[in-house]
């Protein structure tokens, strides 16, 4: 049983892993709140079957949240599952915790970020941290196996006391398919930066129309583009904001895409000055795109980039520093190329989704 808190998720981020399953025999049910007909139809042609549940992605109600816990507590006692995989904050607080309830055999968490309420430091965040921590101080002491997808989130929460120290596992974020995302080489010109992102403050957006400012104004050739959709988040970008930076000609706002790769292929250079993350994943299929990488030097962004070499360390909330990575671009035409190959050799060598899922799978106990 997989427990995920977006259904698009599941075959944008677990297709490898599910399909894993599969091959080594199981039965896989998957669970999300509001599925989408294409990620049903993609599970059902996978063979695997689909249970929805109630959750509000981005809320803090208490009652909607019970809600959540009951919802699946109950698909849990139906489906009567040997092994539970959640993943994404609340599917762990209450998936979890909804399998512990229901005495499933083997309750795994795989921690892919920390949200806003570990990020921020406002009166709400103050109040949310312990009340967070206690849920997954609950939802983890029950679990066989607790994957993180970065060593700082690790670390934060064996110093928190949140999880033992012998159920932890590292692994290389979700990995990246190096078949579906293959090497192409960078399209000769002026470098065009990519970004791919929800348009939420914490994915750095605003970040990145300001410091595309900044370059236009000494590089007005360069291309700077934006991928993405304005997600239901008490922190997304207005349509307001994402409209007068289009109407300035900073930004080329592409839209959202179900495939990114040829938009990946048609860049130049990847950036995403995100403020944390567990692992971020387009930086991954940029990497394995062949692409240079300016990110921040932040939990989780940080583990792909070898300063220099494939890519730059920014500072979060900096958009001085953004357009000066980029600027470094502008003046060397080689650099995209000789970066590029290196992070795509990185993508190889560290984030091969093959590697990750056999490393889950063998901890979670799934090999017959």
């Amino acid at each position: 049983m997989v427990i995920a808190s977006y259904a698009p998720s599941l075959l944008n981020f677990r297709r490898e892993l599910l399909q894993e399953f599969i091959d080594l025999g199981h039965e896989v049910v998957c669970c999300s709140p509001n599925p989408d007909p294409v990620t049903l139809q993609g599970l059902a042609k996978m063979g695997i079957s689909h249970h929805a549940f109630p959750l509000q992605r981005a809320g803090n109600n208490p009652l909607a949240d019970f809600r959540t816990f009951q919802g699946l507590r109950k698909l849990v006692a139906q489906i009567q599952p040997d092994h539970l995989l959640a993943y994404t904050i609340k599917p762990v607080v209450y998936g979890c915790r909804a399998g512990i309830k229901e005495r499933v055999p083997r309750v795994h968490a795989l921690i892919t970020g920390l949200g806003t309420s570990f990020q921020e430091s406002g009166p709400m965040s103050r109040f949310l941290k312990p009340v967070v921590s206690l849920l997954y101080r609950s939802a983890l002491q029950g679990c066989r196996t607790v994957f993180f997808q970065n060593p700082d989130d690790l670390e934060l929460f064996l110093e928190k006391g949140l999880v033992e120290k012998s159920k932890t596992r590292l692994v290389a974020g979700s990995g990246v398919n190096l078949d579906h995302f293959s090497f192409s080489e960078i399209i000769p010109g002026p470098p065009r930066f990519l970004m791919i992102a929800r348009l939420i403050e914490d994915k750095g957006v605003r970040v990145y129309a300001e410091a595309a400012r900044l370059l236009k104004s000494r590089h007005p050739q360069a291309v700077v583009r934006l991928l993405g959709f304005i997600d239901d988040h008490p922190r997304a970008i207005t349509k307001s904001d994402l409209e007068g930076w289009i109407r300035s000609g900073d930004l080329e706002f592409l839209g959202a895409a179900d495939d990114v790769r040829p938009q990946l292929r048609q860049c130049s250079v990847y950036c995403l000055p995100s403020y944390r993350e567990g692992t971020p994943r387009t930086v991954l299929e940029a990497m394995a795109t062949g692409r240079p990488i300016i990110t921040t030097d932040a939990p989780g962004c940080r583990e792909t980039v070898l300063d220099g070499q494939n890519g730059f360390l920014v500072p979060t909330r900096d958009p001085v520093a953004l357009a000066n990575a980029m600027e470094k671009f502008m003046e060397d035409d080689e650099l995209p190329l000789r970066m590029g190959k290196i992070s795509r050799e990185l993508a190889e060598s560290k984030f091969d989704v093959v590697q990750v899922n056999a490393s889950m799978i063998q901890d979670m106990g799934l090999r017959p």
